[in-house]
């Protein structure tokens, strides 16, 4: 008796060393540390970065003015697909761990699969951020597809109580507002798949192997298929092997979407992070707000110089002409504001516009440095115009006509 408990143990053991220690990549150590410069596109996706360049404002951006959300929002359910894969792994593993009796059918080859699994975490793996993602990505499918075909095919739909079952229904990408505006991504509140792991016991926070099917399809008939309700343009070679896999060879891995979700980071990097960094890390007005000053710039200074010249051909005394500072101040820092799209005054004290009169905190130390400068410069030149247009009016000898 007691031999086969020892035999029974060391099974258990084997078993639980081939199941995929799944965890997320750690990020750069230099990523801790205070920048002296601009985040990436990848630390905005990573959410390592604050306002104003945090996620939640880009996918502002992103909605209202690069008008392509689309995008972001495939990329980011992309994401969430292959961290319900890795939390489906954790499940396994975990599940092994305490002889779940199903989990006995192992067969070789998937073995030998899992014994190539290695930790992103580990010093003796690859040496980069990048490399850690691509290469437990890589691991992660050639297990899910190698558990498929040992199953043939068939994988059980999830009870309702189910994690991926949860965040299908909860998804909301596509949700909107009363007045028609599509809703930021609930998940920018909070990481929903990172809560859920840390309760894994409760059979609430269960994986399985169907909700990696589900999620997958959902991503499929949202974004890709022609003529979906979120379609996005990929190439037409991309798209066909991507419909393919999932539809022809039933494949639900994370591999699947690879070169989608490279395409689509890269279209972003190239044509909407440029112009979301102008827009948020040198100034700190969008621009409803930046047309709003335009109009009250031009009136300003119409009413300055209308006033000024009229003032001077009626021959006003100089304390009367001193109401031209009104104007004129209005008119010249309306009119900087919209050259600059800073409003000086707002970015000194630390608020950035992220849509029409809604306000948040300046908190990325490197961006509040570059907008109090640039908020300086603007004031400067704001001042030095006005006092130039006030001195101008109001000491120049009068004529009456």
């Amino acid at each position: 008796m007691s031999t086969a408990q020892n035999g029974h143990g060391q099974t258990t053991d084997r078993r639980s060393q081939m199941i995929p220690q799944i965890n997320s990549p750690s990020p750069p150590p230099d990523v801790e540390r205070r920048r002296n410069r601009l985040p990436t596109l990848n630390e905005v996706l990573q959410r390592q970065t604050m306002a104003p360049v945090d996620l939640f404002s880009f996918y502002i951006y992103m909605r209202d003015q690069q008008r392509s959300v689309d995008y972001l929002d495939f990329w980011l359910d992309v994401t969430q697909h292959m961290s319900l894969c890795r939390h489906y792994v954790r499940e396994l593993r975990r599940s092994v761990l305490i002889e779940t009796p199903e989990l006995e059918k192992g067969s070789k080859r998937s073995s030998m699969i899992l014994d190539q699994f290695t930790d992103p975490n580990d010093p003796a793996g690859p040496s980069t951020y990048k490399d850690d993602v691509k290469t437990t990505n890589q691991q992660l499918s050639a297990y899910l597809r190698q558990e498929r075909q040992e199953n043939g095919g068939n994988n059980q739909h999830s009870p309702h109580s189910s994690l991926g079952s949860e965040q299908s229904g909860a998804r909301g990408s596509g949700d909107r507002g009363p007045n028609g505006e599509r809703l930021p991504r609930a998940s920018f509140m909070s990481n929903g798949l990172q809560n859920s792991t840390t309760d894994s016991n409760s059979p609430a926070h269960t994986v399985a192997r169907a909700d990696l099917r589900v999620s997958a399809e959902n991503i499929l008939y949202t974004y890709l298929l022609p003529g979906s309700e979120r379609e996005i343009i990929l190439p037409q070679g991309m798209l066909n092997d991507i419909i393919a896999s999932i539809e022809e060879d039933g494949r639900d891995d994370p591999e699947v979407f690879d070169a989608a979700k490279d395409y689509t980071f890269q279209a972003m990097e190239r044509d909407a992070f440029p112009g979301f960094l102008r827009s948020k890390a040198l100034g700190n007005l969008v621009p409803p707000s930046i047309f709003v000053r335009r109009i009250l710039g031009l009136l300003g200074l119409f009413a300055g110089f209308w006033t000024g010249f009229a003032l001077i051909f009626l021959d006003k005394p100089k304390h009367i002409r001193c109401w031209l500072i009104l104007p004129f101040t209005i008119g010249v820092y309306c009119l900087a504001s919209d050259q600059y799209s800073i409003d000086p005054i707002l970015a000194l004290l630390g608020f950035s516009e992220y849509t029409f009169m809604n306000w948040s905190r300046i908190r990325e130390p490197f961006v509040r440095r570059l907008l109090n400068k640039r908020a300086s410069m603007v004031l400067a030149c704001t001042v030095l115009i006005g006092v130039a247009l006030i001195i101008l009016f109001i000491f120049v000898p009068g004529k009456l006509l």
